[in-house]
């Protein structure tokens, strides 16, 4: 019964961390922009299936990884470049269906290059799984918490101790301040978003061998990642990876003592509950309004 517990549990963990690379890429483009990037999905997307082109070329497995990354960074730049900051001017909702409409074109896009087929990466490890306590444990989860826990050590560093970091952060708190600061907010916006892909990126490649990848990968994942930051709280940092944990180790628990069919069900039900109660979702700062 507890070997059955455990099982749930590395599934859950495995696929919240996931979950959690994705939410903190919306965080950082809504902390930066207030636009909520529906486009993210796809950068996951991306770095699944560019890194499997480059392998199918012959290009060692590191260096694939590598190169999806910076194209996924570079497609982030561009979406910002070409799509986002010409409407800057724009409403927040006209922005975030801009990405809607970036999503389209990217899913499309890749279709055509790809086609509708699923694919799997080979696992990083040539040991496939370990036993712990009665419970398998494939090692590609390991790299996936491993990748994720470095990611998001290296964020926390690079907001606290860098001045491009502490741009970005100012920009969130009061972007006319910051600007009157002399930060270049539109350069802070694009690395925001290009950040947001190369998260998208890593999460596709290390989670590809666990969850195959094809070219609409992104709708169901880039959804789920955007159900995390929001349980979270929209902005929170800590709040995209706790709500990413919570709703990965959710689902687990459903799929293995309820049924598999709910599974996809509890990302939205979870929401409503938390937001009813939380509307800032969990770690969401808390402000006052004169009325």
């Amino acid at each position: 019964m507890f070997a059955e517990f455990l099982q749930y549990l590395f599934s859950g963990v495995t696929t919240g961390a996931i979950y959690a690379l994705v939410a903190l890429g919306f965080t950082l483009v809504y902390n930066a922009s207030h636009v909520i990037n529906f486009a993210q999905g796809e950068f996951i997307m991306i770095g699944g299936m560019a890194t499997l082109s480059l392998l199918g070329m012959g290009v060692p497995m590191p260096l694939a990884i590598g190169l999806a990354i910076l194209l996924a960074a570079v497609l982030g730049a561009l979406l910002h470049q070409l799509a986002i900051a010409p409407a800057r001017q724009a409403d927040v909702v006209t922005l975030i269906i801009i990405t809607i409409g970036a999503s389209i074109f990217l899913r499309g896009l890749a279709q055509v290059i790809w086609g509708k087929e699923y694919h799997a990466l080979p696992s990083f490890s040539e040991q496939e799984s370990i036993e712990v306590m009665g419970a398998v444990m494939y090692t590609q989860s390991l790299w996936i918490l491993g990748v994720t826990t470095l990611l998001v050590l290296a964020l926390a560093l690079f907001f606290t101790r860098t001045l491009v970091g502490k741009a970005i952060l100012a920009t969130s708190m009061n972007r006319q301040a910051a600007r009157l600061m002399g930060v270049r907010i539109q350069f802070v916006v694009m690395l925001a978003f290009t950040l947001a892909a190369i998260l998208g990126a890593v999460a596709g490649a290390v989670a590809s061998p666990i969850t195959l990848t094809s070219y609409d990968i992104g709708i169901m994942l880039g959804l789920k990642g955007f159900v995390a930051a929001a349980i979270g709280g929209l902005g929170s940092g800590v709040g995209a990876v706790v709500g990413g944990l919570l709703l990965g180790i959710a689902e687990a628990m459903t799929a293995g003592y309820i049924s598999s069919d709910y599974k996809d069900a509890v990302a939205f039900l979870l929401i409503l509950v938390i937001l009813l109660f939380m509307p800032r979702g969990l770690f969401g700062s808390r402000v006052a309004e004169r009325v």
